[in-house]
């Protein structure tokens, strides 16, 4: 497997890795909220020697409503981002869903995030792969594992071959999503590292109505699943008050028991 370098001290896939997380908000609402959050979780990854890289949307292009808070936008999202990344020294993600937002992102960020529903679209992983960062991509829940592979190799054909795929739950039914985590070897099949998306698995998609609802209970279920499985990194939403979160409230983990949580999840990845 092609291990795949964030920065000096991350890297993520093989053997002598070891578990990675990738977490933060849903979108982001305000500085001072990804501030404390990013702050709040690096703080828990230090004390537990887990590499951390922080993650937040600028814009969420998908929402189900048209009322629905979408987050501060591409200038002002990428300048909160810029601002973690240097008052935390810490590798920020953010996903784009246009080739126009490729080269801006680029500028800040360490790893560009493919959306699930765009992970099919050439010319925009064609862009991701050029810009030389770090390209992950999410699976999109239509999609069988294998397939992924052609999207691989469409950011493969620029010379980028620092990929990640990312596990996120397949469509089952109305507003119900499904983890089969045989997908996770099979991901890894295509040659690249695997990370698991614990909190969007447990989405219910539109759900209620003019929004997603979720089931964040199973969070630490899922969790602990793909690690037992093999997954290389984790991709968390995490929040300090879920319930009153501007998007996907509903599937993210209370910022207080994130802690508790990765004690577990790193025995595990131990045994």
């Amino acid at each position: 497997m092609i291990t795949v370098q964030i920065n000096d001290h991350i890297t993520i896939g093989g053997p002598e890795a070891g578990l990675v997380l990738i977490a933060g908000p849903c979108v982001l609402e305000s500085r001072d909220g990804a501030f404390k959050i990013a702050e709040k979780t690096a703080e828990m990854c230090q004390r537990l020697a887990l590499p951390y890289i922080f993650k937040a949307s600028f814009d969420k292009a998908n929402r189900s409503s048209i009322e629905a808070y979408r987050g501060p936008g591409l200038e002002k999202g990428l300048e909160i981002l810029a601002a973690v990344k240097e008052q935390f020294e810490l590798p920020v993600t953010t996903d784009i869903h246009t080739v126009e937002q490729v080269e801006a992102a680029a500028a800040v960020v360490d790893i560009i995030q493919i959306p699930a529903f765009l992970c099919r679209q050439t010319d925009l992983l064609l862009a991701a792969g050029r810009s030389d960062r770090v390209v992950n991509i999410k699976k999109g829940q239509f999609m069988a594992p294998g397939d992924m592979r052609q999207a691989v190799n469409k950011v493969a054909s620029t010379g980028n071959r620092r990929i990640l795929l990312t596990e996120r739950g397949t469509t089952f039914g109305y507003n119900n999503l499904v983890v089969d985590f045989r997908s996770l070897p099979l991901l890894a099949a295509c040659g690249c590292p695997v990370v698991f998306d614990a909190t969007h698995s447990v989405q219910l998609p539109s759900a209620q109505g003019e929004s997603s609802g979720g089931d964040r209970a199973m969070i630490p279920v899922l969790a602990a699943a793909a690690v037992a499985a093999g997954a290389d990194a984790l991709f968390m939403e995490v929040h300090p008050e879920p319930d009153k979160a501007l998007c996907d409230g509903a599937n993210s983990l209370p910022l207080a028991e994130l802690e508790t949580l990765l004690k577990r999840l790193l025995a595990l990845s131990k045994v």
